[in-house]
């Protein structure tokens, strides 16, 4: 007789595989998934935990799990994340938006006045100019992105969180910053040194872009070509606010003042981590 494979059984076995493969989380990512392939949340799954599963439903379970094990991003597997608590969709071509990075558009929402005019530099899947956007119907933004699979991501995040009209996606690329002037550029920059993506995680290393992640030999190229670029895009007022990486704040906001900002900040993250500079064009 065919050995049963109830729900709850599904996932004792899958948090004891996911973990041997080096999976933090496995339990929690084998709900998650198993939700998925089931069309359930996970309220529904706990409801269900008796339930027998069919072939067809652990073979589609399989193939998820098979790929979380060789350390693809949960996130990408279901393709979706949320980010300042709005949904969004994600693919391989897109960095997956991280709590951290909420910092950033708090810290531009206290500096942005009515009818403000934002750039928002490498958007990937969109997450912080849709997140400002949302908050402030008035505002107008410009997304910049150099991949036009990028840009279809966030494309498609704006549709589906209802701010599509007042975004307008562009391609280019952060060392040359659209024509304009505007009262505040916002950026999450790659940053990590080039030396340092090898050591990274497996799930960031393998799977997220590569262009996304490395800021050249010393994680700070991005943040030199934002920073000489300021003066002649900003508004006289104007604000240039950036995610940096751990370490990387007092360099960042010396560009900055070299560059001729003034108010310069750093505001940290929850984990007490230099997260978010800034400075402000005199």
């Amino acid at each position: 007789m065919a050995e049963t494979w109830t729900v709850l059984k599904v996932l004792k076995w899958t948090a004891g595989y996911l973990d041997q493969a080096g999976v933090e989380n496995g339990r929690l990512d084998g709900e998650l998934m198993l939700s998925s392939a089931l069309g359930l949340d996970r309220v529904g799954l706990y409801l269900n935990y008796d339930r027998p599963m069919d072939p067809e439903e652990l073979g589609i379970f399989r193939e998820l799990v098979k790929r979380r094990a060789k350390r693809e991003p949960l996130q990408y597997i279901l393709g979706r994340t949320e980010f300042w608590s709005l949904p969004m969709k994600v693919n391989p071509s897109v960095l997956i938006p991280r709590q951290d990075t909420e910092i950033l558009v708090e810290e531009s929402l206290k500096r942005i006045g009515a009818e403000a005019r934002i750039l928002d530099v490498g958007t990937g899947s969109g997450a912080i100019a849709i997140a400002l956007a949302h908050e402030r119907r008035d505002v107008r933004v410009v997304a910049l992105d150099c991949s036009q699979e990028a840009l279809q991501t966030a494309r498609d995040n704006a549709c589906l969180n209802g701010v599509d009209g007042r975004i307008d996606f562009q391609r280019g690329n952060l060392f040359e910053l659209p024509e304009g002037e505007y009262d505040l550029i916002v950026s999450n920059p790659p940053y990590i040194p080039e030396n340092e993506v090898p050591a990274l995680m497996p799930e960031v290393r393998d799977h997220e872009p590569h262009g996304a992640l490395a800021g050249g030999a010393d994680g700070l190229d991005c943040y030199r070509a934002l920073a000489c670029q300021a003066e002649d895009r900003l508004t006289l007022g104007g604000w240039l606010l950036m995610e940096v990486g751990a370490g990387q704040a007092e360099q960042v906001v010396h560009l900055l003042e070299q560059a001729g900002l003034c108010e310069t900040f750093v505001r940290d993250d929850y984990a007490g981590i230099p997260r978010v500079v800034g400075g402000r064009r005199p």
